[in-house]
């Protein structure tokens, strides 16, 4: 097994041969792209209003960094944004054997639902590749329409199965699919908009991942595995699908491939802004070009050589913050330190609006001022310095509005800006959509890459310009006052309420208790001090002269609403009556928003409820001559009894099945539902401390030789939870001794592993594609846990001489027990299966899930103890578990 560095090394230099060959690559820039001409400039004739510049909050609907969508997780508990990420199969929504056109779509709209509880919009991918699953989707995505109709190619060195790309029926499968996809989702929208629940598609469907490469089964045939990438005639026809079913959504692809030239397909930058080792121990950028000390194969470095650098104009830059650096990506900012590229620089040169980042998404904190800054500098970043309007209006009113772009990219979906009036009581009472596309909204200046030759680096060219926006509207109808104009965006979101969520079909439909997390729509916030947390922008104060004749004086709002009881079926309310100067005449009952009743007393029964369900309720009082009052003060009411599953599971039975100096490992039998169990909580005394699927758990992290007590309850789809579990008290060991000899790794804390890369000897380490810590594994209670799926490589480097030391002692442990023959381990040119090393006495590794001391002899197992070079671990077995490495040493 190579390693880590060698692995992409030769990955890179194969995808450099393929894009290069694919693109007919020239070398040439595109260069400069020529300025948008200015538009119209202000009308000076009306008064001017201008505004002072605030930072923008961090959570702005489609751009940011995405955590990945696991159904039924917290996501109010990840760093602020409004995008999600996730992978599909698409065995998973090709499923009918006989028939490819035939698409069962509900495990995609559940995801979509999801993310559009949590105000989130969702990027995505299908693939039919994917090494070990995802761990929620399936490793072989290749729909049964196909079995039989195509030949199937082995991927040894991923064990994924690769279908012939080629094949006439994968290509009329895979265009089926795009235009299915584009036809239901790319026009769903309001006006034959995107669906409002999609933020970006990568393209995906081919290689690995759908990530366009099948390394190393590729182009670069002089390493001996042969070629199982598409063609460039089937890359092209594709491409070429894509390009004509959408346009709408925003389409991203990893490499500009063959016919990506002229495209409406922006990019995604899987390896965004890493710097990796290759032979002779370079450290080269994978993102920056060449001219910045990026490899030849660099994200930019292949958009220039095919002059596609300018593609973010009109189409989306997404990415992935590479695994191995999310946790340390802005600790450096605006540069970068070790394998973090010069961030900043990365994020002005490739125009990022958004990328994937897992780790960021649980770890980072908005209140560091580092990472506040990286995040609000990706993609578009508006402000209003001015607006132009007149302090009265009568009839109509001219509004002009100055939104300029200070972010690397622009908003690249046509969502509607309106304006409104706001009332004193701080309701908007009146609301106009305009014809404003904030797409037009360019960057205000960007940054020169140094190959087009216009000065020294950084270089900031002019690029965009304040666009001034016109519109005219009526005030008609409106009564005399005075109001503060208002400008807001609408995220389409708005109409994907919860009520909308409940209706859908049961096969797609959401359980209750997702449903019920349900968040307000994340409005687009412009960088100004008069932004408001509601979405709304007070541009400032106007008085209309209305056109009312008569009693024009709204009756007061009612007061002290309150719920007087409630059924199952039912909520009862009451009020204080409202006063006008004539006379009220009746009242306006409004259930989440909805208008439900008009009574013309102080009382009001709401019937035909859902039992067990919550509702909130407002009232507004109306006179004869038909003017409302504000809302009354708002108050919820749940309905009595259960809706729909009322029955809780039955209480597990809990046991201890091990533990250490700094765990707890939980078993408990499996409890019983009339529906079905779908996960339990676990609990620490009387603290939350896991909600697993099955019945396992390893409370981590604890302190040694203290006592501990723990229960279990198991939970339904419905959120019914049983009752609690009987009481197990658990002591953890005592600490262990620390270790001796030649210490590599002891996992203490210091160096942090693995934001350091370094061991204890002060030199490299890291790992890759393992399932937690962003790929490295992670380190909790002084102890490395690799969990794996047919996937990972953890490296460590020696470079000492180890002559005077006969063992390489590994204190490991696995979650199961055996997983000695899931990977091997490699030192001083010996590389063997960790159950194949030779112990004293001819006895050989077996690891089990309690803690042991493995000792290998070197010199009887061929490790060079002069020239130990690195120790390495690959996990290409087939196994799917996890080990804890607790220290390596030489003794």
């Amino acid at each position: 097994m190579p390693s880590l560095r060698k692995l992409l090394a030769a990955t890179a230099a194969a995808l450099l041969v393929a894009v290069s060959a694919g693109t007919g690559a020239t070398a040439a820039p595109a260069g400069p792209p020529p300025r948008p001409p200015a538009g119209p400039g202000p009308d000076t004739s009306l008064t001017t209003h201008t505004y002072a510049y605030a930072d923008a909050p961090l959570g702005q609907p489609l751009k940011g960094i995405a955590p990945y969508l696991f159904p039924g997780d917290n996501l109010s508990t990840k760093f602020p944004g409004g995008l999600v990420w996730s992978y599909f199969a698409l065995n998973e929504v090709m499923k009918n054997p006989a028939n490819c056109a035939d698409i069962d779509w509900s495990v995609f709209e559940k995801a979509l639902d999801e993310a559009a509880v949590w105000s989130r919009q969702v990027a995505f991918r299908f693939y039919l590749e994917y090494p070990g699953g995802s761990g929620t989707h399936p490793g072989n995505g290749i729909p049964p329409c196909l079995n039989g109709k195509m030949a199937l190619r082995t991927n040894g060195f991923w064990g994924t199965v690769s279908p012939d790309y080629d094949d006439p029926d994968v290509v009329s499968a895979l265009v089926t699919f795009i235009n299915a996809f584009a036809a239901r989702y790319d026009k769903a929208g309001p006006g034959g908009s995107a669906d409002p629940r999609i933020g970006y598609m990568s393209l995906g469907l081919v290689g690995l991942w759908g990530e366009w490469h099948t390394w190393p089964y590729d182009r670069d045939l002089a390493d001996g595995y042969p070629d199982l990438m598409p063609t460039d005639a089937t890359i092209r026809t594709l491409i070429g699908a894509y390009d004509t079913a959408f346009d709408n959504i925003q389409l991203e692809v990893r490499y500009p491939l063959a016919g990506t030239e002229t495209a409406n397909i922006g990019f995604h930058d899987d390896s965004w802004p890493y710097k990796e080792f290759r032979e002779g121990g370079q450290l080269k950028s994978m993102t920056l070009p060449m001219s910045m000390n990026g490899w030849a194969d660099a994200f930019l470095q292949l958009q220039l050589n095919t002059g596609t650098e300018n593609r973010w104009i009109t189409q989306s830059i997404g990415g992935e913050a590479r695994p191995e650096i999310q946790g340390q990506l802005y600790a450096n900012w605006p540069g970068g330190s070790g394998q973090v590229d010069d961030v900043l620089a990365a994020t002005e040169l490739t125009h990022i609006t958004w990328m994937i980042n897992q780790t960021g998404a649980g770890g980072y904190s908005p209140t560091d001022p580092k990472v506040a800054a990286g995040i609000r500098k990706l993609g578009y970043n508006l402000h209003i310095p001015q607006a132009n309007f007149n302090a009265t209006a009568s009839g109509s009113l001219k509004v002009g509005v100055t939104v300029q772009n200070d972010g690397v990219a622009p908003f690249y979906y046509p969502w509607t800006v309106q304006l409104g009036l706001r009332n004193s009581a701080g309701t908007v009472v009146k609301t106009w959509d305009t014809p404003w596309d904030l797409r037009g909204v360019q960057p205000l200046k960007i940054r020169a890459f140094p190959d087009w030759n216009v000065g020294a680096d950084p270089k900031y060219l002019d690029f965009g310009r304040p666009v001034n926006f016109s519109t005219t509207v009526s005030t008609a109808g409106v009564p005399a006052g005075s109001y503060s104009l208002v400008l807001k965006v609408r995220n389409p979101l708005e109409a994907v309420t919860a009520d909308v969520l409940r209706a859908r079909p049961a096969a797609s439909r959401l359980t209750d208790w997702i449903i019920d997390q349900w968040r307000p729509r994340l409005p687009l916030s412009f960088a100004n001090a008069n932004q408001g947390a509601d979405g709304w922008v007070d541009l400032g104060a106007v008085s209309t002269s209305g056109t009312c004749t008569g009693d024009c004086t709204a009756p007061s709002a009612p007061a002290n609403l309150a719920v007087s009881g409630v059924t199952n079926t039912s909520v009862s309310l009451s009020w204080s009556a409202a006063t006008d100067n004539v006379g009220v005449t009746g009242y306006r009952v409004f259930r989440d928003g909805v208008q439900v009743g008009t009574p013309t007393g102080t009382t009001y029964t709401d019937s035909g409820r859902t039992a067990g369900t919550t509702y909130q309720y407002t009232v507004r009082a109306v006179d004869a001559a038909g003017n409302v009052s504000n809302p009354s003060a708002a108050v919820s009411a749940t309905t009595t009894g259960c809706s729909g599953d009322c029955t809780a599971p039955s209480a597990p039975t809990l046991s201890t099945t091990g533990k250490t100096d700094t765990s707890v490992s939980l078993s408990w039998t499996a409890s019983t539902d009339n529906v079905g169990v779908t996960g339990y909580e676990v609990f620490r005394g009387g603290t939350l401390v896991g909600s697993p699927a099955g019945t396992t758990y390893t409370d981590s992290g604890l302190t040694a030789s203290t006592a501990y007590s723990y229960t279990v309850k198991a939970r339904d789809a419905a959120g019914n939870r049983s009752a609690a579990s009987n009481t197990v008290s658990v002591t953890t060991n005592a600490p262990p001794q620390p270790p001796t000899g030649l210490v590599l790794d002891n996992y203490d804390g210091t160096p942090a592993y693995p934001s350091s890369n370094q061991n204890d000897l002060g030199k490299w380490t890291g790992g890759n594609c393992f399932l937690d810590g962003g790929g490295n594994g992670v380190v909790t209670g002084g102890a490395l846990s690799l969990r794996y799926n047919n996937c990972g490589w953890f490296g460590s480097d020696v470079g000492v001489d180890l002559s005077s030391y006969t063992y390489l002692v590994v204190r490991i442990k696995g979650a199961a027990g055996g997983e000695q023959a899931h990977f091997n381990l490699g030192l001083g040119g010996s590389t063997k299966v960790f159950g194949d090393f030779t112990l004293d006495g001819g006895a050989h590794p077996v690891i089990t899930t309690s803690y042991q001391d493995i000792k290998i002899p070197m010199v009887a197992n061929g490790i060079n103890r002069n020239s130990p070079s690195q120790l390495a671990m690959g996990f290409w077995y087939g196994g799917s578990s996890t080990i804890t490495i607790d220290h390596i040493t030489f003794q």
